[in-house]
Formats: structure tokens, sequence, C-alpha cells
């Protein structure tokens, strides 16, 4: 298994990046890590491009009266990403990537 971490700034602490080089021997994808990645890029990254969207559109689709009920949509959300869901969102990062180059880096999201 891979790791890829959001890229915020206390995630670049020094124990949080050993912690992640025992956790995930095999690599983790990060400013710092062993597998480089462009920080705060969102139209390259499926946490920004895909998960976080689709887990808001389903959590918030209504209002949660308890915390207990928001917290259990959560957990129901990312119960029902299955691989493919995955697989998809991780396929699109070729694409993505040929968009942004074709841009010369500008936004390129309505040409998708």
């Amino acid at each position: 298994m891979v790791f890829q971490h959001d890229g915020a700034p206390a995630h670049f602490a020094r124990n949080v990046r050993e912690h992640l080089n025992v956790r995930f021997p095999r690599g983790w994808i990060a400013r710092g890590g062993p597998v480089l990645w462009p920080a705060r890029s969102p139209d390259l990254t499926p946490l920004d491009f895909f998960l976080w969207g689709y887990v808001k559109e389903r959590v918030y689709f209504s209002d949660c009266p308890t915390v207990a009920e928001k917290e259990q949509r959560v957990r129901s959300v990312f119960a029902s990403i299955t691989p493919t869901m995955v697989r998809n969102a991780t396929q699109a990062i070729s694409r993505r990537a040929r968009f942004r180059i074709e841009q010369d880096g500008a936004h390129f999201e309505p040409f998708l």
C-alpha cells in the first residue's frame, strides 16, 4: 500500500515523515517523500478532484441533526467507495496531466 497525504504544512513535520517511512515502507507520496508529487496541485490529486467532492455531496445532502448521525454518514459514504471508483479516479491523472500541459499550466477543468 502507498499513502498520499494532502500536503498540509503540519504533515511535513519530521516526526510525521519518520512515521510514514516506517508505516509505508513501499513509499508515500508527498513533498519530501520518497515519491514526489506537486504540492497543492488539486487538479492532479484524486483526493481533491474526486474524493472530497464525492464525500461532501453525500454527507451534506441534508442537515444532520446530531454529530453521531453526521459521523455515521461519513463512515457510510467511505464504505460505499468501490475499488473501481478508486481505479477510475487514479487513471484520470494521466488525462488531467495532459490537459494541464496543453493549457500551459492554466485552469483546465472546463475542458474535461
